[in-house]
């Protein structure tokens, strides 16, 4: 039997990435797993005014430092909500907003850095314990993240492939979503999906025993219900009125290959398990903005679930 440890859509969070790192040993795991989305969704300017005094606004709410102390421990708290703090001076910001292509490079400047660092953190942690992260961006993420994560000793960049883990169990992965109002990085139509889970899931020695960590959840699966939104993006009903979004490509391929895992996230509200068939299916939802690591830990049979539970942490 074999113990897994999975999470997903941690959003840049400093806490909750290095919860994530401390979960095998804390939960006693053997396999840790890391679904998509790992970057965060914004910088927060440092305005500096002289002298030991910045301005910085965090959700719409403005903060006045005066000194080190709450100068570190407000960076601190961006980073904790997976934000990207970013120092400047009145002049920058006046310039910035005159040109959105450079604060799109600043961005990705910041986002790279933190990655770097998670990479060289796992990195060190990590070191002789024989745990590895298998993980594969999501659509959030910039293809510029995966050249990182192939460096590291310890994170091992998955997209795309079919890897065999040290229980034996093979696992495809993809971190690519279908469609999204918001353009993201890492989507595509139903159709290309399919032709990407087939050129995995055509791989499969043994396609009973495997797992499929797979960003967005499998359609009408109760993992993939979010907010309709308006023609304005804005959630309908005041969010009451939910909709469906997941992957009608997934779900055929989950009904046809019937692994015996699959890993979701995507939908931050969607916590919960699914069945499809003989596939349990396993989203643990994120809560990554209060520092909240949402998990799934699994155990294993060689060819059945033994048991499972979500975690909170």
């Amino acid at each position: 039997m074999t113990k897994i440890f999975f999470a997903t859509d941690i959003h840049g969070s400093d806490i909750c990435w290095n919860k994530f790192l401390n979960a095998g040993k804390f939960y006693e795991a053997d396999q840790l797993i890391l679904g998509g989305d790992m970057t965060g969704k914004a910088v927060v300017p440092f305005v500096h005014h002289g002298g030991a005094n910045y301005r910085v606004t965090l959700l719409e709410q403005v903060f006045d430092i005066t000194n080190e102390d709450e100068l570190n421990d407000m960076k601190k708290r961006v980073r904790s909500r997976g934000y990207y703090p970013y120092m400047t001076n009145p002049d920058e910001i006046a310039e910035l907003e005159k040109d959105p292509e450079r604060v799109s490079k600043i961005f990705l400047q910041e986002v790279l850095k933190v990655v770097q660092q998670w990479m060289e953190i796992a990195d060190r942690k990590l070191a002789g314990t024989g745990m590895k992260v298998y993980c594969c961006p999501g659509n959030d993420d910039m293809d510029e993240v995966d050249e990182i994560l192939m460096e590291s000793r310890t994170v091992i960049h998955s997209e795309g492939k079919v890897t065999t883990l040290a229980s034996g169990h093979e696992m495809i992965a993809s971190g690519w979503s279908n469609k999204t109002p918001w353009d993201t990085h890492r989507e595509e139509g139903e159709d290309q999906l399919k032709v990407r889970y087939e050129a995995m899931t055509s791989q499969l020695k043994n396609p009973h025993s495997a797992i499929f960590n797979i960003h967005v959840p499998p359609y009408k699966s109760n993992l993939d219900e979010a907010a309709e939104l308006d023609e304005n993006l804005r959630p309908k009903m005041a969010g009451q009125a939910l909709k469906a979004v997941g992957s009608t490509a997934l779900r055929e391929s989950i009904e046809k290959v019937q692994p015996l895992l699959g890993l979701h996230g995507h939908i931050h509200e969607g916590r919960g398990v699914s069945h499809i068939g003989k596939t349990l299916c396993i989203n643990p939802g994120s809560m990554y903005e209060q520092g909240t690591l949402l998990g799934a830990l699994i155990n294993l049979g060689k060819d059945k679930v033994e048991d499972y539970v979500l975690t909170t942490g």
